[in-house]
């Protein structure tokens, strides 16, 4: 497709600017969407803190654009659900234990 930019008026290009924002805002908040919904409330995840600290919790929470994780040390982080690592439980003898997974680092 090819859009010439230098025919558009200044009031045609705000136009077309508003459509491209817009279209962009819905084709990552679809993908948000996808990306939230692979996990259910109560599943195991982690997910790498600023700081590069892996984090462990329960999901407890869908929100609008993120999901909240219960961590293993007692706190509660709004996350991206981008950014989520399913965690698998493992049943030994009637007790949870929980597979430690190592994050790579993203310099």
């Amino acid at each position: 497709m090819h859009i010439d930019l230098d025919q558009l008026s200044e009031s045609e290009l705000i136009e077309l600017n508003t459509r491209v924002v817009e279209r962009l805002r819905l084709l990552r908040q679809a993908k948000a969407q996808v990306a939230m919904f692979r996990f259910n409330v109560g599943d195991r995840v982690s997910f790498q803190s600023d700081t590069g600290e892996a984090i462990c919790g329960t999901l407890i929470r869908h929100n609008k654009k993120s999901v909240t994780v219960h961590t293993d040390d007692g706190g509660q982080w709004r996350v991206s659900p981008g950014l989520l690592r399913s965690i698998p439980d493992t049943q030994v003898q009637g007790s949870t234990t929980t597979t430690v997974v190592n994050l790579p680092h993203n310099p």
